[in-house]
């Protein structure tokens, strides 16, 4: 917890895969015949050897960074988190903690600590009972144990709270010394699992400041599991994107917003999320355009420079936009107003372009008007803000 602390936290994750064997008599039943398609259970691979959660994650995480593990449910992020904590056995792969394999280190030889969804305090125990309780165990002396919890009581504001007991205090508090319990120990890695997903939406908001400002008092590597993607923006040093087991990006947030991967990154970062359209991308010797519902827009020159290094032809393609980016105009693109959502400094337009549901983002200074429902409106775009990906691969045809 001390600022002068030295101790190094690097965490690798090499090849790691987490299988969950088949229990007895269900391989049986579902094992494939040979004609049929490979079966998915809640989207994950099933093969031979059970149902596989997690594979191919390789990430190497710098001492002291802040990781955030972000994805749909299912996708295995909180399994990669358990097998990290020691919480779940690692199929494959190997966990390397300051240049140590951790595969078969025991939880408590780690030096790592978890933050629960669900807090996970002792109800019969008091605040500072539930924060000295790790230090007990390993005998510290009471004054070193004091010092702790009264420090990290003080980080956290929860002093005033230290002899009540759980049921006393709301759920963000209750989160704060589940927090609190953790950096007592001083661990060279911090696994948070979804720890505000049970506060609401002001106390989440705080709570994400909180940790900000936690992250710059203590020494700690953090790894960050959540399904919410603004956490993952605000929070993270860097992102990963999860999906199905695999990860389908890595990068500061500002990369994965500006350079989505696929498509699936695309319609997961960002909030209103990004429209696609079908789209035609045409090549003319260096220059790019993309042409929609007849309207033309060349890509900006970074994007034709990375488009021509790959050799990117001319193809039929998925366009994506965000929102953010949509400009009403006298021409463009025509639309029809479905709903307009006044959000105070701007309207959402949700309208139908071509048969597909695409929302524009109009700042209140330039409306000229109300929109209703049945109005035509025309959008564009720039050629900077214009992300091209292909129709087999769902790749982004930059990268």
């Amino acid at each position: 917890m001390c600022p002068e602390s030295e101790s190094m936290a690097t965490v690798q994750l090499k090849n790691i895969k987490k299988v969950y064997p088949f229990i007895s008599g269900e391989q049986k039943k579902n094992k494939k015949k040979a004609d049929e398609p490979e079966k998915k259970k809640v989207n994950l691979q099933i093969t031979d050897e059970g149902v596989v959660a997690v594979q191919a994650f390789d990430l190497d995480i710098a001492d002291k960074e802040f990781i955030v593990l972000v994805g749909p449910s299912g996708c295995g992020k909180s399994t990669t988190l358990r097998m990290v904590a020691g919480l779940e056995e690692i199929s494959g792969g190997q966990l390397i903690i300051d240049g140590k394999v951790m595969n078969d280190v025991a939880p408590k030889d780690r030096d790592i600590a978890m933050v629960f969804q669900n807090y996970a305090l002792y109800p019969h125990m008091t605040v500072y009972e539930n924060m000295a309780f790790s230090l007990k165990l390993r005998k510290e002396p009471k004054d070193v144990i004091d010092k702790k919890v009264r420090e990290a009581a003080e980080i956290l504001d929860i002093t005033q709270y230290l002899e009540r007991k759980p049921k006393a205090l709301s759920g963000g508090q209750r989160q704060r010394v589940a927090i609190g319990r953790a950096i007592v120990r001083d661990p060279k890695v911090m696994l948070m699992d979804e720890p505000l997903s049970n506060l609401d939406a002001k106390l989440r908001n705080e709570m994400r400041a909180e940790i900000i400002k936690l992250r710059q008092r203590i020494n700690t590597t953090f790894m960050y599991v959540t399904h919410d993607q603004t956490e993952a923006m605000t929070l993270g040093d860097r992102i990963v994107i999860m999906k199905d087991g695999y990860i389908q990006q890595i990068g500061t947030p500002q990369e994965v917003f500006d350079h989505p991967a696929n498509l699936f990154v695309a319609g997961f970062i960002g909030m209103p999320v990004m429209n696609f359209f079908d789209a035609e991308l045409k090549r003319d010797g260096k220059k790019y355009f993309v042409e929609v519902g007849g309207y033309r827009t060349e890509l900006d020159a970074e994007k034709e420079a990375r488009l021509a290094a790959h050799d990117v032809q001319s193809q039929p393609i998925t366009l994506g936009v965000r929102p953010e980016h949509t400009d009403v105009a006298d021409a463009g693109i025509s639309a029809k107003v479905e709903v307009a959502e006044m959000m105070g400094s701007s309207v959402h337009l949700h309208v139908n372009a071509g048969g597909r549901d695409v929302i524009i983002i109009v700042p209140t200074i330039d409306m000229k008007g109300n929109y209703k429902l049945g109005d035509t409106v025309h959008f564009t775009f720039g050629g900077r803000v214009a992300h091209v990906f292909s129709k087999e691969t769902d790749k982004n045809l930059e990268f």
